[in-house]
């Protein structure tokens, strides 16, 4: 098939840094000196930011920091392979992990490339209305990464465009200052954003996302009013369930009615590293579609309710055939891996790797519905609550849940999102935000009172001469 492709460009821009933990190694370097004189220079600028959302350090390894650390999933692949995983499962990390740095890394140098946008765009001649929407766009992605700062290390440093006096060395600031400044993100990106765009620019940030987003930020934050009237908002957008689960994570029904939105990917013949996020690859069945990581744990596998389609069309069991007819060999390293980031074997890219067709999906509107529900119940709307909660299980095949009691239909909701959320990177954050780190976690090893933040990288401490703080208890 041929999937609709936001264009990617290859040119990374990067500013002046100082020596520091923003000082990330440069790579095709055009420097901005010589770049943004022209509208497609903005555009190639922004394009660059998507297109380092399928970077390694965001969408293949590092991630899986906020997985293998959960019930979900354990380290998968083979015994001795990625050992350092091992300490994330057991939360015996460091500061010095370079995992973590990577992940840490990753976000800012995803920061550095929006800033590099929001700074450099307003100076270009170029139609008004098209700056506009790139710098939306801009400030849309710059919250995504801030937003996942944020929830895995707490209070951080703000950048607000590329600081004039060139010093990237600054403290952190507080959590709810980091907040604010998504959240100011998110509603310019949400008022000036399209609802759709034409088919040359599908994947594109919209409205609806940013909307999105910013109620997911305030739903982390406690205030339920802001959170129900924004999903209320997406709710009311024309986004809708596809009918089969499985089918959502397809590659077929990629950008679908149920997209929100996604990091694009698409095989690119003959140029296997424009082609290829490594997320699906890392993530493949060991031996046959893959290196076998982020596994499916025993608990997620049991914590279904009996005749929930989500278990089957979740985890890929040892010697089963998959849907799109690929047979699992019943003797490989782990018993189960992820069928979300599963790319059929007919739709592998000829000569590249396994992650070369599959989009990431960021956020569906199945979470939107599940948000609302959370929402409504929390102020005390549990007809709205049971109604949300119950679409997105019927499509599972469960029957409507029933009660009136205000904390039975929060415990559903929040069973709800392991269920339907399972192996796309929330359970962690969930946990924490719900206050159940040490009951949930615990047995892995989570200590209450440090392990709700992961440590602040120590070669980032030492290259700010201990501007930053680490976290409590690290």
């Amino acid at each position: 098939m041929k999937k609709i492709l936001l264009l990617m460009t290859s040119v990374v821009l990067l500013g002046s840094c100082n020596d520091d933990y923003l000082a990330i190694g440069k790579e095709d370097v055009l420097p901005t000196e010589n770049f943004f004189q022209t509208s497609d220079d903005a555009v190639a600028s922004v394009n660059a930011i998507y297109s380092n959302l399928r970077a390694w350090r965001l969408a293949a390894f590092a991630p899986m920091i906020l997985s293998i650390s959960t019930d979900d999933a354990d380290k998968g692949s083979s015994t001795g392979d990625a050992s350092f995983f091992t300490d994330i499962d057991l939360f015996t990390y460091t500061p010095s992990a370079f995992i973590i740095n990577d992940y840490w890394s990753g976000q800012w140098f995803g920061i550095n490339l929006t800033n590099q946008s929001i700074t450099n765009i307003p100076g270009i001649t170029m139609d008004e209305a098209l700056k506009t929407r790139l710098i939306a766009e801009a400030r849309f992605l710059r919250a995504h990464h801030y937003f996942n700062l944020v929830r895995t290390f707490g209070g951080v440093p703000i950048f607000d465009g590329l600081p004039s006096d060139k010093n990237y060395n600054k403290p952190r600031n507080t959590v709810q200052e980091v907040y604010d400044f998504i959240q100011a993100d998110l509603q310019f990106a949400a008022e000036n954003l399209p609802t759709s765009y034409g088919a040359t620019d599908k994947g594109r940030a919209t409205a609806g996302a940013a909307k999105a987003f910013l109620a997911k930020t305030y739903m982390y934050q406690e205030n339920w009013a802001q959170t129900l009237a924004l999903t209320n908002e997406v709710m009311g957008m024309g986004y809708d369930l596809l009918p089969d689960y499985n089918s959502v994570f397809r590659i077929a029904n990629e950008n679908s009615i149920e997209s929100v939105f996604e990091v694009q990917a698409t095989f690119v013949s003959g140029n296997c590293d424009l082609s290829n996020s490594q997320y699906s690859q890392t993530r493949g069945v060991r031996g046959q579609y893959g290196w076998g990581f982020d596994v499916p744990s025993d608990n997620l596998a049991a914590s279904y309710e009996v005749g929930d389609l989500r278990r089957d069309a979740t985890i890929i069991f040892r010697g089963e055939t998959t849907p799109e007819g690929d047979f699992i060999q019943p003797d490989g390293d782990n018993p189960r891996y992820s069928q979300k980031s599963y790319v059929p074997s007919s739709q592998i890219g000829a000569g590249c790797s396994e992650g070369s067709e599959q989009n990431i999906r960021v956020m569906r509107f199945a979470e939107v519905l599940l948000m609302n529900a959370e929402a409504a119940n929390e102020t005390g709307n549990t007809t709205q609550a049971l109604a949300s909660l119950n679409r997105v299980r019927n499509r599972a095949g469960l029957p409507d849940f029933v009660s009136a009691d205000q904390l039975a239909i929060k415990n559903a909701i929040w069973r709800e999102r392991r269920s339907e959320l399972a192996m796309e990177g929330d359970r962690f954050w969930d946990v924490v935000r719900q206050g159940r780190g040490a009951e949930v976690f615990g047995p892995k090893g989570f200590v209450a009172g440090k392990n709700e933040l992961f440590p602040i990288p120590q070669e980032s401490i030492t290259l700010s001469n201990n501007v930053l703080v680490q976290n409590p208890n690290y």
